[in-house]
């Protein structure tokens, strides 16, 4: 009797150990069927890109500063900020607090809502470009706004945080606080009250 349940274990192991080893070598085949074959290459056509995707084209500086004094700029974003009106789609109730990685992969965009700088192909970070940097400064405390805040993706940040240091070493932009005017009459103590 113990034989018999030896030779049931050992069958049952073998069996076992030929149905993986066939697996293996047969997940191999097919993988260097479809790493080796030229069949799908030939099948295979390049998709044309789309125009306003495509994201191979240079754009020098001074087109992007003569982009921003222009009547196009003025119609596409007004008076306000170009990262204003930028709203960013996302599962669920809350935003994330990270911004996405990068909105361009492979010199194509990739999302459907890339982010204020990668959507508008004129926008260049340089630090040359000042009007477009001072964007991205607060008013009051004179610090580069948060990525969450703008909805620059992770990337765009990055390039934006040199750009800005960049500038303020070479002397394009100035590092300082606004100086406000407080009516300090209004915070002090009127004669009726003292005592």
């Amino acid at each position: 009797m113990f034989f018999g349940i030896c030779n049931i274990a050992e069958m049952s192991l073998t069996r076992n150990i030929r149905v993986i080893i066939n697996r293996v070598v047969l997940a191999d085949r097919r993988i260097g069927v479809r790493l080796y074959s030229d069949e799908s290459n030939e099948n295979e056509e390049k998709k044309p890109i789309d125009p306003a995707k495509d994201r191979t084209k240079i754009i020098p500086v001074e087109l992007s500063i003569k982009y921003l004094e222009s009547n196009a700029f003025n119609q596409t974003y007004g008076d306000k900020p170009v990262w204003f009106f930028y709203r960013r789609n996302h599962k669920g109730g809350f935003a994330p607090r990270k911004t996405r990685q990068s909105c361009i992969r492979n010199r194509v965009i990739s999302t459907g809502n890339p982010c204020p700088i990668c959507r508008d192909e004129y926008l260049v970070l340089d630090p040359r470009n000042t009007k477009l940097l001072e964007q991205f400064i607060s008013e009051y405390t004179g610090q580069v706004l948060d990525a969450f805040k703008t909805g620059l993706c992770q990337k765009k940040h990055k390039q934006l945080l040199v750009a800005i240091e960049q500038a303020w070493d070479q002397g394009y932009l100035t590092y300082d606080v606004p100086f406000r005017e407080y009516d300090y009459s209004l915070y002090k103590k009127s004669n009726n009250f003292v005592n």
